[in-house]
């Protein structure tokens, strides 16, 4: 009997290892993925797909781990035209007297596009795929990414106060419910309400968002328990915490992904997990503004979602996913006074499957598995900086940096080359940046 004739598919990729996230923990050594219209369609030993699988394209990576496109789930991509303008300040000294002023002076359209593009080219670098916004401007982000092939979740910005994006609470909702009907269905960006803070947003405007949340079906991401002053801020305002006021108004459920929690309770945590809220932790930008530790290992062993974010460039300031997950990892340990805390092959899920479970997005990236989009990441492993290797999931926590990052794919696409990234004039990105410096540098 004749063999069965090879399938054709658009790509096979064979890897020294391959790290799928799903199941946890394990490390597949001289595997390959194979791919067919965006889509991971097999995952199986490289001789197995060599009989298997007839290839439009076949990518060897002898010395590299292949793992899910890394998910940035908080962040303020057009902050990156604001990085290192106001450094070692705190919280709010930092918004209110420099950032907000700054932002009021420059916000638009051509602002949120260009540090979009600056921010995409810098993520794509490093290995991440994917990115929760939370900014103004949603439909000039969408369109960056869509136009740079990148996935993302448009946070549709609601604030009390007036904003080059909209003037009136009403206004705020209006272009919100706007930017959802253009986006609904599309392959790559889907949306958020982004309601900035409780500290800035009403309880009437919670209220709208928490319906229309409903209605939609779509997330919340907010800024929550980010520093102890918020918290007694609002307890002096409001009489109650905010995390309180939240669950008061119905916003507290499994689609709240409440970013930073510095500051909890055990009462607090137990209803994140028995609310099925997602909890983003982004270690470095606490660390930065000393907003307080995120009690990441405590939420983990509640049974609450956790997932990595970066926070934007102006507080952080990079966007590299690798280096922060290092770092929730360290910090964790610290927290918890416990070495194993937050292992590393947790801190590699926060920062992928856990990280797209947050977004809604569970479905179709964050683990290497049949079914879901080639949205992968390949870490080059045989530099000296991660030898002697004897644990690749470790090794890609402990010891890799994001220089590392050979090439990235979303949905099939390929988005980064050997390190080149494809289809995009980093020049006249770069060119752009450099103009923003000189206009900002004169009013700040």
């Amino acid at each position: 009997m004749n063999p069965q004739a090879a399938q054709a598919i658009d790509l096979l990729i064979g890897a020294r290892w391959i790290i799928p996230v799903e199941p946890h923990g394990v490390v597949l050594e001289d595997h390959a993925v194979a791919v067919a219209n965006g889509v991971v369609v097999d995952l199986l030993p490289v001789a197995d797909a060599a009989a298997k699988y007839a290839p439009r394209e076949r990518i060897d990576l002898g010395a590299h781990a292949l793992i899910p496109g890394l998910i940035n789930a908080h962040t303020h991509s057009p902050m990156t035209l604001l990085r290192g303008l106001a450094d070692d300040l705190p919280l709010m000294t930092w918004l209110q007297r420099h950032i907000w002023p700054v932002e009021a002076k420059v916000i638009g359209a051509d602002f949120v596009r260009d540090g979009s593009e600056l921010a995409i080219v810098e993520m794509l670098r490093g290995g991440t795929t994917t990115c929760n916004e939370n900014y103004f401007f949603p439909d000039v982000f969408a369109a960056a990414c869509r136009r740079m092939g990148f996935r993302a979740v448009a946070g549709l910005p609601v604030i009390e106060f007036a904003s080059a994006w909209a003037a009136t609470p009403d206004e705020y909702f209006e272009r919100a419910l706007a930017v959802h009907d253009e986006l609904k269905g599309d392959a790559l960006v889907a949306c958020a309400f982004a309601p900035h803070a409780p500290y800035t947003v009403s309880d009437s405007s919670f209220e709208r968002i928490r319906t229309l949340s409903d209605q939609l079906d779509i997330p919340v991401h907010l800024h929550l328990h980010e520093t102890a002053q918020e918290v007694e801020d609002a307890r002096s305002g409001h009489g109650a915490r905010p995390f309180a006021r939240m669950q008061g108004l119905g916003l507290v459920n499994d689609r709240l992904i409440a970013v930073h929690m510095t500051q909890l309770t055990d009462a607090e945590i137990t209803a994140c997990a028995e609310a099925g809220v997602s909890v983003v932790h982004c270690p470095e930008s606490n660390l930065k503004l000393a907003s307080g530790f995120c009690p990441a290992e405590k939420l983990r062993r509640a049974g609450v979602n956790v997932a990595i974010g970066t926070d934007g460039c102006a507080s952080n300031n990079d966007l590299d996913m690798l280096g922060e997950l290092r770092t929730a990892a360290l910090l964790a340990k610290g927290v918890a006074n416990d070495a194993s805390a937050f292992d590393a092959a947790y801190a590699l899920r926060a920062a992928t499957l856990d990280g797209a479970r947050a977004l809604g997005l569970a479905d179709r990236t964050g683990s290497i598995e049949p079914g879901k989009s080639a949205d992968l990441a390949a870490v080059r492993l045989d530099v000296p900086e991660t030898q002697p290797l004897y644990h690749p999931v470790s090794q890609l926590v402990y010891a890799a940096s994001r220089r590392q990052v050979s090439d990235v794919w979303i949905a099939g696409r390929r988005r980064l080359a050997d390190g080149v990234l494809c289809d995009v004039d980093v020049e006249a990105v770069l060119a752009k940046a450099g103009r923003w410096r000189e206009r900002i540098a004169a009013i700040h």
